[in-house]
C-alpha cells in the first residue's frame, strides 16, 4: 500500500509539472482569425442519410486489368472522396465492387447479386457483358454507364438504360482513318485488335466508313491473341503487303509488345492508338518506341494538367499515392458524373430510383469535367445514337510523354 501512495504522489507532482510548462490561455480577441463574414470555417457536414447503393463491375486481374484496374480505382477514390465532402445531399454512396476477372459468366452473375442488393445504378466495364446484359438491364430499368463505347451500346431506342460517355470505338476509328487518309491518301492500313467483341465491335464500320467515304484506303483486319510474346510474324506480313499505318483496338501491354516489336525489327510503321491502348503504361512499357505514335484519346493523359485533375491529384496525395494515369480521372469523372445526375433527383424532390437517375442523365448537356475531356452531352442525336462525345482530341508520343495534337478531331 505504500509504494502505491508513493507511485500516485509522484503521478500528480507530474501532472502539476505538466500543467505549469502549458500553461492555459485565454484567445486574443485582437489576434483570432475568422474564418470570411465572421463565420468559423466548417467541416463539410457528414453524410448521414439513407445510403444510395451502386454497382461496379470491374477488371482487376483479367485481360483488360492494366487499364481496369485504375479505371476503378478512380470511381472508388471518388466515391470516398465524395463521401467525405458530404455525400449526395447528404446520402452517401454504398458502392459494390467486385473483380469479374473479364468472364462474362461472373459479370452476369454480379450484376443479379447488385440488383438484390437494391442498386439504383451500375458503373460496368467490358463491351461483351455489357453487350449480354443489355436486355436485362432494360427489363430492371437500371442505368448502366459501361466503360465499354461500342457503337451497338449507343442506339438509345434499343438500349435506353446504356449510357456511352466518350467516343464510340467506331467513331474513334473514323477519326483514325480520317486523318490517315488526310495525311496518306493511298495508304494501306491494318486494324490489329483485341481478340474479343471489344476488339472487334469497330472493325466492320472502319471498313463502311473507307466505302462511304470514297476512300482509297487499303484495309486489312488482325486479331491480336493474348498471351502472346511477340507480333513478330503478323506485322512481317503486313510490312510485306505494303501496310505503313496501324490502328490498336486493344489495351496498352499489348499495344507496347507491338510498338517493341516494329522498333525492333526497324519497320517503317506509324501507330495509331484508340483509347484503351494510348495511356501512360504503354509509353512506360515501350520507352523509345513509343515516340511518334499517335492517340485517338478523349481523355486527358496526366502529363496534360488540367482543373478537372485537382480533386483526385489532392484525394491521392492525401492517401500517400499519386496521380499516375488517365484511366483513374476517366473512372474519376464518370463517377462524378452519375452522381450529378442522382444529385439532380434529389434536388428536383424525386425518389431515387433507376428510371429517374436515367431521365436526369439523358438530358445532360456540356458536362464540365474541367479539361479532362471535351464537354459531356447525354441527350438523343438525330442520328438515333447517344454518345457522350463524337470527336476526340489527337495526342503523340513526344520526349517520352503524351503531348496533345489537335484539340478536337471529327469522323
Amino acid at each position: 500500500m505504500r509504494r502505491v501512495l508513493a507511485i500516485l504522489a509522484t503521478l500528480a507532482l507530474v501532472l502539476v509539472a505538466c500543467g505549469e510548462d502549458e500553461p492555459e490561455t485565454t484567445p486574443d480577441p485582437d489576434t483570432t482569425e475568422e474564418a470570411p463574414d465572421g463565420d468559423a470555417a466548417e467541416e463539410p457536414d457528414e453524410a448521414d442519410g439513407e445510403p444510395i447503393v451502386i454497382g461496379n463491375i470491374a477488371d482487376l486481374s483479367g485481360p483488360t486489368g492494366d487499364v481496369g484496374t485504375p479505371y476503378s480505382e478512380g470511381i472508388r477514390g471518388y466515391v470516398e472522396w465524395r463521401n467525405a465532402q458530404g455525400g449526395i445531399e447528404g446520402r452517401p454512396i454504398d458502392l459494390l465492387w467486385e473483380d469479374y476477372q473479364y468472364d462474362v459468366a461472373v459479370a452476369e452473375r454480379l450484376y443479379t447479386d447488385y440488383i438484390a442488393s437494391g442498386v439504383v445504378a451500375i458503373q460496368g466495364w467490358g463491351t461483351a457483358d455489357t453487350e449480354a446484359l443489355r436486355t436485362q438491364i432494360n427489363a430492371d430499368e437500371v442505368p448502366f454507364m459501361s466503360a465499354s463505347y461500342s457503337e451497338e451500346l449507343t442506339h438509345f431506342e434499343d438500349t435506353p438504360y446504356n449510357f456511352v460517355v466518350a467516343t464510340s470505338y467506331s467513331d474513334q476509328l473514323r477519326i483514325a482513318l480520317n486523318h490517315i487518309a488526310s495525311q496518306d491518301p493511298d495508304a494501306e492500313v491494318a486494324v490489329f485488335h483485341h481478340d474479343s467483341p471489344f476488339g472487334t465491335s469497330p472493325v466492320a464500320d472502319g471498313q463502311a466508313y473507307i466505302e462511304d467515304q470514297g476512300l482509297n484506303l487499303g484495309y486489312q483486319v488482325h486479331p491480336m491473341p493474348g498471351g502472346v510474346t511477340d507480333y513478330i510474324g503478323e506485322l512481317r506480313r503486313v510490312a510485306n503487303d505494303g501496310v505503313r499505318y496501324i490502328v490498336v483496338q486493344n489495351v496498352e501491354s499489348p499495344a507496347a509488345l507491338l510498338a517493341n516489336d516494329i522498333g525492333d525489327q526497324g519497320l517503317d510503321i506509324q501507330l495509331y492508338l484508340l483509347n484503351w491502348a494510348g495511356g501512360e503504361t504503354f509509353i512506360n512499357l515501350a520507352g523509345d518506341n513509343a515516340e511518334g505514335a499517335i492517340a485517338v484519346q478523349p481523355w486527358a493523359p496526366v502529363a496534360h494538367e488540367t482543373p478537372g485533375q485537382a480533386d483526385a491529384r489532392e484525394f491521392l496525395q492525401s492517401q500517400g499515392d499519386d496521380l499516375t494515369n488517365l484511366q483513374y480521372t476517366q473512372g474519376w469523372w464518370k463517377m462524378a458524373l452519375m452522381a450529378e445526375a442522382i444529385e439532380s433527383v434529389i434536388q428536383a424532390g424525386g425518389e431515387v430510383t433507376g428510371p429517374a437517375i436515367a431521365d436526369a442523365l439523358a438530358q445532360v448537356e456540356n458536362f464540365d469535367t474541367q479539361g479532362v475531356s471535351l464537354p459531356i452531352t447525354l441527350t438523343p442525336r438525330d442520328d438515333g445514337r447517344r454518345t457522350g462525345m463524337v470527336c476526340s482530341p489527337l495526342w503523340v508520343v513526344e520526349g517520352g510523354e503524351w503531348t496533345l495534337m489537335a484539340d478536337e478531331h471529327c469522323p
